[in-house]
């Protein structure tokens, strides 16, 4: 039997439930957030709406107000429909990228994935694996070293920041015309989401980068909907281009993050061997751990 989510850390926090550009319009649709069966829609003005789901209200059926059930947060943000089932923060972190003229807004699918949140996070900052998941795109060997990088828990940020981060790919975007040593900086400004930007091809002089994004939808302690995106300095190749790479690249994630045991992530850093390359995942298991997150993790023995 499930477990009802208890934990007021993860209730009072901005979920992402879908891109906005797949919803239709005037229809009910229907998602689970931490074991609760919602239901969601954007009505024939262009509002969004999300409710405790009701028998009343089918999915695929007409938007009927009358007889949706008790009324949650709704909230457009970054191209998403997010929600609260608590006490909703006040806003979201921002991502001036996204509202930048020259480039690509491309949500690249939504994933389901049989681990939790964290588990999924923590593989997002794991450098290690490019050579040995994404052979010939993201990594390569005998290229397999991770250099040293610097990771900042900041308190006024309340988010981390992974800086000078250096990796050899072979293809590391869809532009990319030769194998190059890519500069990285990975960004977690929400328990559930983080951000990786990239150089991007023809812009390094320039110091600019792409954004690569991953929004969690807890569903279970052990289910997450991955919803993933793209914001790239890119206007030659096709939205659907950028969408199928950036959709290669998930699909040999998910066999990985599918057999991770156990499937909650540990927030006791010595309960999975560290090295140097697990400093991000090491910065954010600490983070969870004094936020008191007990949701979809093993909380630290005291």
């Amino acid at each position: 039997m499930t477990q009802a989510c208890k934990d007021p850390v993860i209730h009072n926090q901005w979920h992402p439930l879908t891109s906005l550009d797949e919803i239709a319009q005037g229809l009910v649709h229907d998602t689970v957030l931490l074991e609760q069966p919602l239901s969601y829609a954007m009505d024939d003005t262009g509002a969004l709406h999300v409710w405790y789901r009701t028998p009343a209200q089918p999915a695929h059926t007409p938007y009927d107000p009358a007889k949706a059930g008790n009324a949650l947060p709704a909230r457009s943000k970054h191209g998403y429909l997010w929600t609260c089932v608590g006490k909703p923060p006040k806003d979201l972190f921002p991502v001036p990228e996204l509202l930048e003229p020259d480039r690509q807004n491309v949500p690249t699918g939504v994933f389901g994935v049989n681990v939790s949140a964290g588990r999924t996070i923590e593989n997002f900052l794991d450098m290690g694996h490019f050579p040995f998941v994404h052979t010939g795109i993201l990594g390569e060997e005998p290229r397999t070293e991770v250099k040293e990088y610097d990771v900042e828990i900041s308190e006024s940020r309340d988010e981390i920041l992974a800086t000078r981060c250096q990796f050899y790919q072979p293809k590391a975007a869809l532009a990319s015309e030769s194998g190059a040593d890519v500069e990285y900086v990975y960004r977690v400004p929400h328990i559930n989401c983080a951000l990786l930007y990239k150089s991007s091809p023809g812009f390094e002089a320039e110091g600019r980068m792409d954004v690569i994004y991953m929004f969690l939808q807890p569903m279970t302690r052990e289910w997450t909907r991955a919803h993933t995106g793209m914001c790239v300095i890119d206007l030659e190749n096709s939205y659907q281009g950028i969408r199928c790479f950036q959709q290669v690249i998930f699909g040999q994630d998910k066999p990985i993050l599918e057999n991770q045991f156990p499937k909650q992530l540990p927030l006791d850093t010595r309960a999975e061997t560290p090295i140097r390359a697990d400093k991000s995942a090491i910065a954010y298991r600490r983070w969870l751990s004094r936020k008191g997150l007990t949701y979809g993790v093993i909380p630290a023995a005291v």
